[in-house]
């Protein structure tokens, strides 16, 4: 026999019944304001590397992983890792864009 769960009295109930079975879906795009929303740290520096190359890149954000012997491995590693230098390539990057995707 399957024994039915009822929650004791003052304690959670299940999940399903606190998020509201029967609501549609949200939204996927639940950022429309962000325009990095859904684009990958890498897919940032490829874009960035096919359009500007590491010269202009190294220039733009004078960082040793863009000016010495550059590679997308070793920049996504220092960008991880240093929420500064990636903040400067995502403004880089949104800069690059054309005036009608930033409204």
């Amino acid at each position: 026999m399957k024994a039915s769960y009822s929650p004791a009295p003052g304690f959670a109930t299940p999940l399903a019944s606190r998020i509201g079975a029967g609501e549609p879906p949200r939204a996927m795009n639940t950022q429309p304001k962000n325009l990095l929303h859904g684009i990958t740290l890498a897919t940032i520096v490829e874009q960035l590397v096919e359009r500007i190359g590491w010269e202009a890149m190294g220039i733009a954000i004078p960082i040793r992983c863009f000016t010495h012997d550059p590679s997308i491995k070793s920049s996504l590693v220092f960008l991880r890792r240093t929420p500064w230098a990636r903040a400067e390539v995502e403004a880089l990057y949104l800069r690059g864009l054309p005036r009608e995707t930033q409204r």
